[in-house]
C-alpha cells in the first residue's frame, strides 16, 4: 500500500496535518505575551506570518476561535483546565461566549443547545469530568449537530491531579464518534480547527483526546487565517432532536450507517502518517507516545494514528505486513493493541511498557531494551549490578496552603472523632497527617451520599458521620444528594468550606461568585438560601478563622438530628489574590512544646532546631506566615504573639478545644 492518502475535506480546506509546516514558520519569540498577540493578529489575517511557543493547551483555544466558534464552555479540571482560560482572555471584546458551566454535563447541554442554533461550541472536560457528561454526550450523536461540536478531554495518565487514569479513548468508541489525537501543539491547533469541520460532515459531535503532556508541553504553532464567526438559526426537527423512542430508533440506525462510512473514511484521511524506515521494527503509536518512540527509536518504521476512533484497518494491515516485528507503544490500556487483535494482528506491546502512569523516553527505551531491540548503552552496561544510593530526604505530604481556612473544620472534627466523607478538591489534603481528618473520598459531590450510606447502615460506632465539599464541588453535583439527605431523613452534618473559588484548579470563579471567567459581574447564587430551600432545618453560616465559633457550630451541629449544614466561609488565602495580615512568631520562652498548633498542618510553623530544650519548640516562617491568627486562638500558653505588640494573641483562645479529646497532644 503507497503512502499517499487521499485528500479529505478536510485536506481540501487547509486544515489537514502538513509535515513542511516547519518550514514556513517564522520564529516569534516572547513565550505566553507574544502568542497573545499573535492571536489577536489573528483577527486581522495575519496570524499565519508568524509562529508562537504555545501549550496544547493554548492552541486548541486558539484553534476554536480561528474556526469560528460563538461559545465555549467547560468544568475546570487538570488538565485541560487553561484552554478556556486563554481562550478568555485573548478573546476579550470579541462576541465568542466563554464561561464556566456549573458541571460537565450541563456544559454538554448548553453547547447542543447552542450548536443547534447553528454556533461552533467548544466544550473543555478531563477525563473522569466526561463522566458527568455521559448521559447527554452518548445520545448526542443521535440528535446530532448543526453547528461543529468539539468536545476536549484531556487524559491524566499518572493522575496528577485526579482520582483515577482511565483512558477515554474507549468512551470515544463506546459513543461511536470520531476522535483525534494529537501529538503537539501545532496539530492540537490543525486538529481542533478540522474536527469542527468533521462535526458538521458527519452530523456528530467529535472528541479531540489529549493527555497531560500534549495539554501542558509547549511546541511551536503557525495560525492559519482565521475564519469569520459561523452563524446559523435553530430549524425545527422534532423526529431529530426530539429522543423519543420511535425517533431514536430511527436516528440509531442511522448512527450505524455513519460509523459503517467513517470505517471507510477512516482509510484515507491525512491525520495518519506512515513513516516507512527500517523494516526490522514497525510501531503503531498516537500522541504523546508518537514523541518519544521517534527519540529513542529513530530508524524504526511509525504508523502514528492521528485519528485514532475509527481506525483505518487495511492501512494498519498494510503497514503491518512491511515490518518483521510490529509494535504498540500506548499509555495506559492496550486500546490500539487489542484493536489490532481484533484485525488479527499480533503486536508486541503491553508486556513490555507499564498499564499505568504516564510513559517517558526512558520508560520507552527500557521497553525495547526489554524487548532485545535496544541494547544497553556501554554507560548502563558498566553500571550494571552497581548500586548507586541517594542520598536520604524525609518524605514530605502534600499540604494545605499557610493560612487554609480549610485547616480549622478539619483539625475540629478530628478532635470529635467524626467519621468524614471527603470530596474532589484541595481540601482532599485534609486527608494527610497531621490532620488526617478524611475517612474517604471517591469523586465529585459523593461525600453527601456516601454520609447517607454511612448513617443508614448504622455502622460507624456512635461516631458521628459528617459530609465535607466545596463551594465549588457543591455547586456541581452536591445539591441533589442533599435533597436525597433531607428526604431520608439521614442523620448526618454537611460542612461546606466555602472559599470563593474553584481553588484546586486555580481560583475560578462559580455561580456563588460575583464574576465570570473575564471577570465581568455576574448574579451570585445563595448557598446557604439553597440548602434552606430543600429543606435543612439548621444553617450556620462560620468564619473559619474563629476557632471557638467553628468548634460551637460543628459541635451544635453533629448534635441535632437529622440534616444540619456548617458553613465555614472565608475567601481564598492564595485566590484571586493573597490574603495577608500581621505575621505572627512564637515566644520560646513561654511555648512548651505541646504540638497542638503542629497538629494544623500550616507549612510556617515547624520545629526550632536552633533551641537545645526537649521536647522541641516551635517557630513560625515569616515569610510564610499569612497572619490568619488561628495557631495563635490554639496555643494553650499564649506562646504565639503578633509581630509588634506584646500583646499576646489568644483573645480567641478556646479552653475547651483541648480538652475534646483529653489532651494537648496527637493521641
Amino acid at each position: 500500500m503507497k503512502n499517499e492518502v487521499k485528500a479529505s475535506s478536510a485536506d481540501k480546506s487547509g486544515l489537514a496535518a502538513n509535515d513542511g509546516h516547519e518550514d514556513k514558520r517564522k520564529a516569534y519569540p516572547g513565550g505566553v505575551e507574544a502568542s497573545e498577540k499573535v492571536a489577536k493578529n489573528g483577527t486581522a489575517g495575519n496570524a499565519n506570518l508568524y509562529s508562537a511557543l504555545l501549550s496544547g493547551n493554548e492552541a486548541i483555544a486558539l484553534a476554536t476561535w480561528h474556526a469560528g466558534a460563538g461559545m465555549a464552555v467547560g468544568y475546570p479540571g487538570t488538565p485541560s483546565t487553561e484552554t478556556l482560560e486563554y481562550l478568555a482572555r485573548i478573546t476579550r471584546g470579541s462576541d465568542i461566549y466563554v464561561e464556566w458551566s456549573i458541571n460537565e454535563k450541563v456544559a454538554m447541554d448548553v453547547a447542543m443547545g447552542a450548536s443547534l442554533a447553528g454556533d461552533r461550541v467548544l466544550v473543555t472536560t478531563k477525563h473522569v469530568g466526561l463522566n458527568v457528561a455521559m448521559d447527554s454526550f452518548m445520545t448526542s450523536p443521535f440528535i446530532g449537530v448543526n453547528g461543529g461540536v468539539v468536545v476536549f478531554n484531556a487524559d491524566d495518565p499518572g493522575m496528577h491531579s485526579s482520582q483515577n487514569e482511565q483512558d477515554n479513548r474507549y468512551i470515544a468508541r463506546f459513543a461511536g464518534v470520531p476522535m483525534l489525537e494529537p501529538s503537539d501543539s501545532h496539530e492540537a491547533y490543525v486538529f481542533t480547527r478540522a474536527a469542527f469541520e468533521l462535526s458538521e460532515m458527519w452530523d456528530t459531535p467529535v472528541m479531540l483526546r489529549t493527555t497531560t503532556r500534549v495539554s501542558h508541553s509547549r511546541s511551536n504553532v503557525t495560525p492559519e487565517p482565521p475564519l469569520s464567526p459561523r452563524k446559523g438559526e435553530f430549524l425545527r426537527d422534532q423526529r431529530k432532536y426530539v429522543m423519543l423512542p420511535a425517533n431514536a430508533r430511527a436516528r440509531h440506525r442511522v448512527h450505524l450507517d455513519r460509523l459503517s462510512k467513517m470505517e471507510e473514511w477512516a482509510e484515507e484521511v491525512p491525520f495518519n502518517k506512515e513513516e516507512m524506515r527500517s523494516s526490522s521494527v514497525g510501531v503503531v503509536t498516537s500522541g504523546i507516545s508518537y514523541q518519544y518512540v521517534r527519540d529513542v527509536l529513530p530508524d524504526a518504521s511509525i504508523f502514528k494514528l492521528g485519528l485514532t476512533f475509527p481506525l483505518p484497518k487495511e492501512r494498519l494491515r498494510s503497514f503491518a505486513s512491511k515490518v518483521d516485528r510490529l509494535f504498540v507503544v500506548e499509555e495506559l490500556e492496550p486500546y490500539i493493541k487489542d484493536e489490532l487483535a481484533i484485525l488479527g494482528l499480533s503486536a508486541e506491546g503491553i508486556e513490555f511498557f507499564p498499564r499505568f502512569g504516564e510513559l517517558s523516553p526512558r520508560l520507552v527505551r527500557e521497553g525495547f531494551q526489554k524487548a532485545g531491540v535496544l541494547e544497553a548503552s556501554k554507560e548502563e552496561a558498566s553500571s550494571s549490578g552497581v548500586s548507586f544510593s541517594a542520598p536520604a530526604v524525609a518524605p514530605r505530604s502534600p499540604l494545605l496552603c499557610s493560612g487554609c481556612s480549610h485547616a480549622t473544620p478539619f483539625f475540629l472534627l478530628r478532635k470529635l472523632d467524626a467519621v468524614v466523607a471527603g470530596d474532589i478538591g484541595c481540601y482532599t489534603l485534609g486527608a494527610t497527617e497531621p490532620l488526617a481528618s478524611i475517612d474517604t473520598c471517591l469523586s465529585m459531590g459523593s461525600s453527601i451520599g456516601i454520609a447517607i450510606g454511612l448513617d443508614k447502615a448504622g455502622s460507624t460506632g456512635g461516631r458521628p458521620v459528617v459530609a465535607v465539599l466545596g463551594d465549588s464541588t457543591f455547586l456541581h453535583s452536591g445539591i441533589p444528594p442533599l435533597i436525597d439527605a433531607v428526604h431520608r431523613d439521614a442523620n448526618i452534618t454537611v460542612v461546606i468550606l466555602d472559599n470563593g473559588t474553584t481553588a484546586m484548579t486555580g481560583g475560578q470563579p462559580h455561580p456563588a461568585t460575583s464574576n465570570g471567567i473575564r471577570g465581568d459581574s455576574a448574579p451570585r447564587v445563595n448557598i446557604p438560601a439553597i440548602c434552606s430551600a430543600v429543606g435543612v432545618n439548621l444553617v450556620v453560616v462560620v468564619d473559619p478563622y474563629d476557632v471557638g465559633a467553628t468548634s460551637m457550630a460543628l459541635r451544635n451541629a453533629i448534635s441535632k438530628d437529622g440534616v444540619s449544614v456548617v458553613i465555614a466561609a472565608r475567601s481564598c488565602v492564595e485566590s484571586p489574590v493573597k490574603s495577608r495580615g500581621r505575621v505572627y512568631y512564637v515566644d520560646g520562652n513561654v511555648c512548651d512544646g505541646c504540638q497542638l498548633c503542629m497538629n494544623l498542618g500550616c507549612p510556617a510553623i515547624s520545629w526550632d532546631f536552633s533551641r537545645g530544650e526537649m521536647p522541641r519548640r516551635i517557630e513560625i516562617d515569616a515569610a510564610l506566615c499569612s497572619g490568619c491568627t488561628v495557631c495563635a486562638q490554639i496555643c494553650p500558653q499564649g506562646a504565639i504573639l503578633a509581630s509588634g505588640s506584646e500583646m499576646t494573641a489568644n483573645g480567641k483562645n478556646l479552653p475547651s478545644l483541648v480538652s475534646l479529646n483529653g489532651s494537648n497532644k496527637r493521641g
